[in-house]
């Protein structure tokens, strides 16, 4: 083994030490996001989006939680599935999980880029918030790898095009792994040249300056006004990337 490949696999090591670190005290409730929270009012609708897709994707499917956290999404899956798996590197997420899990439930500690499933054993997995943690082109193709030939993989993910979202993240390190990375469109790329089919959908500009309104009386109104403006601004290509966040759906 060369030099450089040897320093290579350290570095990954670091990484996964790092972003191992972090979730555990994450989950072992040492940090908390309270002060990042209020935003996502701004992209509820995307969330909801997802998460009815999702279970609509899950009815009587051998289903992968991709970075499930304490499992609570799992846990809601569970009845309606054939069985449920969940991964995440935090062993503290992962005990949580396991904690409460159903019959047809599984949880282990994992590298999302080096899975031990083999290959098709699931017909649908999705995530939310991990994507962007990993090496794009090794998590598409591991995910690839682990889906049936129909499977179907969904992930809720942030992007990294907005200047202000940028400079806000900037401001708040704390709130994020300094390995994390919000998605570019090369990264949507990557992940059309592994998937026969990448569909996009966007979320978050002008519905984030109605968060100061999200608990009054108006807030429905304003979220109602600037998520239409949204969607005018997202149906100009170029210009849908300064969303703040994506439902990627993507088909073996």
């Amino acid at each position: 083994m060369s030099s450089a490949t040897q320093t290579e696999l350290e570095s990954i090591e670091d990484r996964l030490d790092r972003e191992r670190a972090f979730h555990d005290a994450r989950f072992g409730d040492e940090m908390s996001r309270d002060a990042q929270e209020k935003y996502y009012w701004a992209v509820k609708d995307g969330r909801e989006m997802f998460d009815a897709k999702v279970r609509e994707l899950s009815d009587q499917k051998d289903i992968l939680e991709y970075g499930c956290a304490t499992g609570d999404v799992s846990h809601q899956l569970a009845p309606i599935s054939k069985s449920v798996s969940g991964i995440d590197i935090s062993e503290v997420a992962i005990k949580k999980a396991q904690e409460n899990a159903a019959s047809n439930e599984a949880f282990a500690v994992m590298n999302a880029e080096e899975m031990d499933f083999d290959a098709g054993s699931f017909d649908f997995l999705f995530g939310c918030g991990i994507v962007h943690h990993l090496d794009v082109e090794k998590c598409a193709n591991e995910v690839h790898r682990v889906l049936r030939d129909d499977g179907v993989a969904m992930f809720w993910e942030p992007l990294g095009h907005n200047v202000a979202i940028n400079y806000y993240r900037h401001l708040t390190p704390e709130a994020r792994t300094e390995d994390e990375h919000p998605l570019k469109k090369s990264d949507i790329e990557t992940l059309k040249s592994v998937f026969s089919d990448v569909v996009v959908r966007h979320y978050g500009f002008f519905t984030i300056a109605g968060v100061p309104f999200r608990g009054s009386a108006l807030g429905s109104t304003v979220f109602g006004i600037t998520r239409f403006f949204d969607k005018i601004l997202f149906s100009i290509p170029g210009l849908k990337w300064q969303s703040w966040y994506t439902i990627i759906e993507c088909r073996k």
